[in-house]
């Protein structure tokens, strides 16, 4: 197995890769709970992106940037782009139903199975940030992996590239 893309510092361990293959949908479902439950208790998109983040992070330290098409399936550019168009038509719809920017709004419906559910406009808001401190945390591995490979790439001399 070729070493690019993966942490310098050591071999590979196949109980850190174990490890890391149950921890992290673990970590991922903590971190969408958070989201969800920011509105009424700790948590938020801030704080559930990190926690998204340190899943990329354990990733990265068990299988490397480059491992099975990266870190993640959806380039950074993607998240953070999404998570600040999100972001940012949350205080446009504010604006257009005629309240301040990124005002917040409520409403409840009545839905069959469900029974009574609760909207606000800080839901869309706060999953555009998740996805934003997401993107953040995968740049950086993506950065590392990048810095990583460059340190285990052939040296070619220039005497080598004129023959």
């Amino acid at each position: 197995m070729s070493d690019l893309g993966r942490p310098l510092g050591g071999d590979p361990s196949g109980v850190l890769d174990e490890t890391v293959r149950v921890a992290v949908p673990i970590v991922l479902i903590a971190s969408v709970f958070l989201l969800f439950a920011g509105h009424n208790a700790p948590g938020g998109g801030f704080i559930g992106g990190l926690v998204a983040g340190s899943a990329v992070f354990l990733r990265y330290i068990s299988a490397g940037a480059t491992a099975h098409g990266g870190v993640t399936r959806v380039p950074f550019e993607v998240l953070l782009g999404a998570g600040v168009l999100l972001s940012a038509l949350t205080g446009v719809a504010s604006l257009v139903a005629g309240d301040g920017f990124l005002e917040a709004w409520t409403f409840e419906e009545d839905l069959p199975v469900l029974g009574t559910v609760k909207f606000t406009a800080t839901l869309p808001f706060d999953i555009g940030v998740y996805l934003v401190v997401l993107g953040l945390a995968v740049a950086v591995v993506a950065s590392l992996g990048r810095e990583a490979d460059e340190d285990l790439a052939p040296v070619v001399e220039p005497d080598e590239v004129e023959r």
